[in-house]
């Protein structure tokens, strides 16, 4: 008998950690409908977005370069810079699908934009990452990240958890989901391989 979690309300974006990457951002975890409120992304300045969902697509689109038309979808660019990586919510993603996750975030943390008119969103903001409730595969990937890249604050992968799940509000009686446990299996290898590419040291993003 598969057990459920109860349902806990909860704000739609959480502050995770402050002074993050180079930039010293602000990292935030929260679920679809925080992700679609691009209003109160806009108040915390968030510029940058990375879905860790994988059959949840938002439209950004604001300043549509390519117009809908019949069979076609309309493209261009929006307030944030969007990042996607498409986990399964349990059994099915990969082995070093998360992994990849945690070098996507890095990426977004990190990454250098051309000055040419079709990378509109410049700021370095503040960043949010997401899934569909904001409860496992974010939470799985925002803890790997913070055990890597705060390694003296979160020397463990399980503190590192801990922490995500009391700044989320996550309530004790859904911790066996939030994360579920293969995420957080897959997150645990993923240390481990950081690890080893380090040549046993931790991988910093300055």
């Amino acid at each position: 008998m598969t057990k459920n979690a109860p349902f806990i309300d909860r704000p739609a974006l959480s502050l995770i950690a402050d002074s993050v990457g180079p930039e010293q951002v602000k990292l935030y975890i929260g679920g679809t409908e925080g992700a679609r409120d691009v209003a109160q992304l806009a108040d915390l300045g968030i510029t940058t977005v990375v879905n860790c969902a994988v059959n949840l697509d938002i439209n950004y689109v604001t300043d549509p370069k390519h117009p809908e038309e019949t069979g076609k979808r309309a493209a261009g660019s929006g307030p944030v810079r969007s990042y996607k990586i498409g986990l399964v919510d349990g059994d099915g993603n990969p082995r070093d699908m998360l992994l990849g996750g945690y070098f996507i975030l890095q990426s977004a943390l990190t990454q250098s934009l051309p000055q040419k008119a079709s990378y509109p969103v410049r700021e370095r903001g503040n960043i949010l990452v997401h899934c569909r409730g904001g409860r496992s595969r974010s939470v799985a990937l925002v803890a790997l990240f913070l055990h890597k890249d705060q390694p003296d604050r979160f020397p463990t992968l399980a503190e590192a958890i801990a922490h995500v799940r009391d700044a989320r509000k996550l309530h004790p009686d859904e911790w066996f989901e939030t994360p579920k446990q293969v995420l957080i299996d897959a997150a645990q290898h993923a240390a481990d391989t950081l690890e080893i590419i380090a040549g046993g040291s931790e991988p910093s993003l300055q």
